[in-house]
């Protein structure tokens, strides 16, 4: 289960990473509400988890889910570039997440 919140916490923290680009500075409300919302409950989900599960590798995977899911999405959303090496990059990174799933 605590795996579960862990990947749940991870989704909600790519979903506040890219809700701020939304919310223009924190200027418009709704976009605002949300992030703060996926912000609190990223957080909060990510406590449950380390109930269970080493902060060092709690940590670093809930970061990791963050950074693949901000990264994939400013490619999609917002035409950020997919260069050979930047894609190889976050290959790196997913197969470090993978080797933490399995050992930690």
């Amino acid at each position: 289960m605590a795996w579960i919140l862990l990947l749940l916490a991870g989704i909600l923290e790519t979903g506040w990473a890219i809700g701020l680009k939304y919310t223009e500075g924190f200027t418009r409300l709704v976009p605002s509400l949300a992030t703060i919302a996926c912000m609190v409950a990223s957080i909060g989900l990510l406590g449950l988890a380390l109930r269970d599960l080493p902060v060092g590798t709690a940590y670093a995977i809930w970061t990791g889910i963050g950074t693949l899911g901000a990264v994939t999405l400013g490619i999609v959303l917002f035409g950020d570039p997919a260069t050979p090496l930047r894609l190889a990059c976050i290959g790196l990174i997913m197969a470090g997440l993978i080797g933490l799933k399995l050992v930690g």
